[in-house]
């Protein structure tokens, strides 16, 4: 094991049902060449061995922390997980603390994961938020990639400088949380960023949009996720279009477009931030016409101008409410 550096990380896991993959996240946990200084598990009601084995590792990992949530209510991805996330974080000083992850406990971590992350984030101060890239086993072992875009941290292992995750207002408590919260990093100056390096490959245990009822289901929720946060038409559309390439072949794509358009036909609720909006349908018109890379290329040498880490949230309002 590598000597721990001087900045502090606190893990915080939400966890629910996961016995059957849950000592594989804590196996390679306790295999990181960077340990977490404080790690809290949020057990989220679970009813099968989950709790169990929680109570095992506690005991082996001095930095393990369970906090148990009884809950009776169905499992609910998206708004739940940010639920039982701050239920974990609210335990916590977080001025102790230099970097949040949030983690999930589907996943298979390579053992210098949290050492080179944050080696990165402390080399590139406007680094707010990041991650590796996730892959999956398909049906006859081999890994695959869920060709998720160098310009978002992902969801299940998000890595945040504690200054950038209280500006942005933290995560929103809605289904594609983990899509606001980097757009609004763009927004204040900072970078969000994931990379497709060895070292930062990870297996996710789960395939991406899978976790409730079935990938149909997961991928109907990522559409209606997207129209909740404000993603226009055009750029959805496209966006199916390429998820239809991966698999599950076409009806992965097909489940994100048709929850979108029901959405949309339904006239379900959006974000209520028009600032926010209106800076992501730009960032999203420049990225169907410019190409992805240097769209958010251009938008991160514009963020050099408005960045400043010490500044007040525009969304402290949002924040006091949670």
């Amino acid at each position: 094991m590598t000597e721990q550096s001087e900045s502090r990380l606190v893990v915080i896991s939400p966890v629910r049902d996961e016995a059957e993959f849950a000592e594989v996240t804590l196996r390679t946990m306790a295999a990181q060449t960077r340990q977490p200084d404080l790690w809290v598990i949020v057990d989220d009601g679970s009813t099968d061995r989950t709790p169990e084995i929680l109570r095992e590792w506690s005991d082996r990992l001095p930095y393990v922390r369970v906090v148990r949530r009884d809950r009776k209510t169905p499992r609910a991805v998206g708004p739940g997980v940010v639920r039982a996330f701050y239920a974990g974080l609210d335990t916590v000083d977080v001025a102790d603390f230099d970097y949040i992850c949030k983690l999930d406990l589907d996943l298979e971590l390579p053992p210098r994961y949290f050492e080179t992350t944050i080696r990165r984030m402390e080399g590139e101060p406007r680094l707010g938020t990041c991650s590796g890239k996730a892959y999956f086993r398909d049906g006859t072992g081999n890994l695959v990639s869920e060709q998720i875009g160098d310009e978002m941290s992902l969801g299940m292992i998000k890595l945040y400088r504690r200054e950038c995750f209280e500006q942005i207002g933290g995560f929103v408590r809605e289904v594609m949380w983990d899509g606001i919260d980097c757009h609004r990093c763009r927004m204040l100056g900072w970078i969000a960023s994931s990379w497709d390096d060895p070292e930062l490959r990870f297996v996710h245990l789960r395939p991406m949009g899978s976790s409730q009822v079935s990938i149909w289901t997961g991928r109907q929720r990522h559409g209606f996720g997207q129209w909740f946060m404000g993603t226009g038409l055009s750029y959805m559309t496209a966006s199916a279009l390429y998820r239809m390439t991966r698999p599950p072949l076409i009806v992965g794509g097909l489940g994100m477009w048709w929850g979108y358009v029901k959405s949309m036909l339904a006239r379900k609720p959006r974000l209520e931030d028009p600032a926010f909006r209106a800076f992501l349908r730009r960032c999203q018109w420049a990225m169907l016409l410019r190409g992805k890379r240097r769209a958010i290329g251009a938008l991160h040498t514009q963020g050099a101008a408005i960045w400043d880490p010490t500044a007040a949230s525009p969304w402290a309002d949002e924040t006091a409410e949670k």
